[in-house]
């Protein structure tokens, strides 16, 4: 029986593939499978992980025709899964040799639904431990519990799916899967849905996986329209929480959650091309005109004067195309 599905999707990172797939062989078991989803990559990665389907114990390959997107490449990953736990990992991100183990023993020890772990950020030769905004340590919780407050860092606002292992008994619920086509963001919607719909969960540290930071090929550090797909995942965001039972107490979290945001993206917004840059104001113009405005109105309230300003002005102008 395989105790471990670990869904690895690729896209032009044939720069860092091999220190991927390295990792992955040390961490291989015999009762572990490595998916690797080649997302139609044009440059050397195909070949590369045709060379792992032979060499690296545990690995299958798995190819796109199209390129989906990230969020795609998962769900492919996960269709073709058989462990009883899941876990992911980035194409040009690495783990600590055994880490996978050290992480299926605490999942196992815990008896939960899902665990989450820190991580270290790589920028360069620089190396910093991010860790999971939320403690105790090691102690199994219901996962609503890691949503709030509204007004500070939390569980959900540290939403890498590969910061984290799960029991299949998600999978078979319709938890784990990401909106098909989102090409990113697609973990936002996805860390909502899990606290709200898992029945326990617990941090557990275990710093093993190395996320790379700034790679040029990455999508966070791309401006081009694929960016503007945050938008389409914190509405379906804001539309998940506005159903649950909750959605009372919920929403203030997801609409200031939503609101930093646009506000993140609005203060960057030379590194966007013109007309993206364009379509950037207008589509989060039209995000804030649809949010619910009573909680809208407690979150710029809430909020730092520099972000506040900018929203508001962002605001206007949804009621003034509204209006036209």
């Amino acid at each position: 029986m395989v105790k471990l599905s670990v869904v690895v999707p690729f896209y032009n990172v044939q720069t860092y593939a091999p220190d991927a797939l390295k990792s992955l062989e040390l961490n291989a078991r015999d009762d572990f499978e490595f998916l690797l989803v080649d997302d139609c990559s044009t440059d050397g990665t195909p070949g590369l992980l045709e060379r792992a389907a032979r060499e690296l114990p545990g690995a299958v390959h798995l190819r796109h025709e199209q390129n989906g997107g990230l969020a795609t490449a998962r769900n492919t990953g996960l269709d073709a899964a058989r462990g009883e736990y899941l876990a992911f990992m980035d194409g040009d991100d690495w783990l600590a040799p055994g880490h996978l183990a050290r992480t299926l023993a605490a999942i196992e020890a815990l008896n939960c639904d899902f665990v989450r772990n820190d991580h270290v950020q790589v920028a360069g030769k620089a190396r910093t431990v991010q860790r999971i905004p939320y403690g105790p340590q090691g102690v199994p919780a219901d996962p609503r519990t890691g949503i709030l407050p509204a007004e500070r860092p939390t569980s959900v606002d540290y939403p890498y799916a590969w910061a984290g292992m799960y029991h299949r008994r998600l999978l078979d619920r319709g938890l784990l899967h990401f909106t098909d086509g989102l090409r990113t963001a697609e973990d936002r919607p996805w860390i909502w849905r899990l606290h709200r719909g898992a029945e326990s969960f617990a941090a557990v540290g275990l710093p093993g996986i190395f996320y790379r930071r700034g790679v040029s090929t990455s999508l966070t550090q791309i401006g081009d329209v694929r960016q503007l797909d945050f938008i389409r995942a914190f509405d379906q965001v804001i539309t998940d929480t506005a159903a649950d039972r909750d959605a009372a107490k919920l929403l203030p979290k997801a609409v200031r959650t939503y609101c930093a945001i646009i506000a993140h993206h609005i203060g960057s917004i030379e590194r966007f091309e013109p007309d993206v840059a364009k379509k950037l104001r207008s589509m989060s113009a039209a995000a804030l005109g649809r949010m619910p405005q009573d909680v809208l109105d407690t979150a710029l309230d809430s909020m730092d004067a520099e972000r506040s300003v900018v929203l508001r002005r962002l605001r206007r102008r949804s009621g003034e195309g509204a209006a036209a």
